[in-house]
């Protein structure tokens, strides 16, 4: 089965939690990594998303922790509420 791996950027301006990584975490820019799987039988070319993974670093340490996408979105959507209560 084909799988690919795509790379984005999500920005917190806030410190935030995530549900599943231990502490606070710092306000800025973080790594996304999101594995997919080819799905196979269609006439056309389409993937399922198998993993979501957040680099993070404390200190001079650098992890990939697997995390739940919906989870990210909440976060995110927190981060822009508490935002715009900032303004």
């Amino acid at each position: 089965m084909l799988t690919r791996t795509t790379t984005r950027y999500v920005h917190f301006d806030q410190p935030f939690s995530l549900a599943g990584v231990e502490g606070i975490h710092a306000a800025g820019d973080y790594r996304l990594l999101e594995d997919e799987e080819q799905i196979d039988g269609l006439s056309w070319i389409a993937y399922r998303r198998i993993a979501t993974l957040i680099e993070i670093t404390r200190g001079q340490k650098t992890s990939l922790i697997t995390i739940d996408p919906s989870n990210l979105e909440d976060a995110l959507q927190n981060d822009k509420a508490s935002a715009k209560l900032a303004v």
